[in-house]
């Protein structure tokens, strides 16, 4: 097997004496679908910030490619990398979240092309090219001059989406990003992501739907209580699951 492109090794956060993560350790392979369930307050979302150090670990270690996340040793002493790194290690892997946070007074294709033009030293011309590839990618190439106030919710989620592409990240990472929407609006945004997986993105994904996990995880991962209480292929997990509380949890959510 090769090298995994994401390492998580012995990962703990905790918020003054609440211990969120209690040591997570986790590999992701170049094209794989992970997908984490679990209650709410059971760590994911943590997990997924702290991944791309959104959030700055109490404890452990975060590799991609080889290289530590957010930190580097100093004389047997962990010391945060400037700024300047760290947001250049993030260009490596989008994040999708809950709430969409695009820019209301920038179109869909401006919110798409700001990111590549400031961080990336896009032109303007290829930037507004690449943002209309992606929005007709997610199936909104006709929505690229419309402003987010009026776009659905699923229609915003797609532009960040296609916003976090532009970055043109080696792995996406998603916090439950259909858990804003109305139910008639999921479902075009989980064909996105189907899509995606399809064309052999590396993806974490946190989610509540489990169709989606059973159907396009290559793998599911059970938190509770800031650990992973079981993981396995998604037939394992949601057919024949080991662990008394994953079997608590799946009867109440399928």
């Amino acid at each position: 097997m090769t090298e995994p492109i994401l390492q998580v090794e012995s990962l703990h956060k905790s918020f003054g004496k609440l211990e969120v993560l209690a040591g997570i350790s986790l590999e992701v392979q170049q094209g794989e679908v992970v997908v984490v369930i679990g209650p709410s307050g059971s760590g994911k979302s943590t997990l997924l910030r702290c991944i791309n150090f959104l959030e700055v670990p109490t404890q452990g270690r975060i590799l991609f490619k080889g290289e530590e996340v957010g930190q580097k040793e100093v004389g047997g002493t962990l010391v945060r990398l400037p700024e300047r790194v760290l947001d250049q290690q993030r260009t490596h892997m989008g994040m999708v979240f809950q709430r969409f946070n695009l820019f209301p007074h920038m179109t869909a294709l401006e919110n798409v092309m700001e990111a590549p033009m400031q961080v990336r030293g896009l032109r303007r011309p290829e930037a507004e090219a690449l943002g209309m590839k992606l929005l007709t990618r997610v199936g909104l190439g006709e929505k690229a001059r419309t402003y987010p106030p009026f776009l659905s919710g699923g229609q915003q989620q797609r532009v960040a989406i296609a916003r976090a592409l532009a970055m043109e990240p080696d792995v996406m990472l998603f916090d439950e990003p259909t858990s804003a929407l109305d139910p008639e609006l999921v479902g075009e945004v989980l064909q996105v992501m189907k899509d995606l997986a399809k064309s052999g993105m590396t993806m974490i994904v946190v989610t509540h739907e489990m169709g989606f996990a059973r159907e396009v995880g290559n793998r599911v991962l059970f938190m509770d209580g800031g650990v992973v209480v079981e993981e396995g292929k998604p037939e394992q997990i949601f057919t024949a699951p080991q662990h008394t509380r994953t079997r608590e949890f799946l009867s109440k959510v399928l």
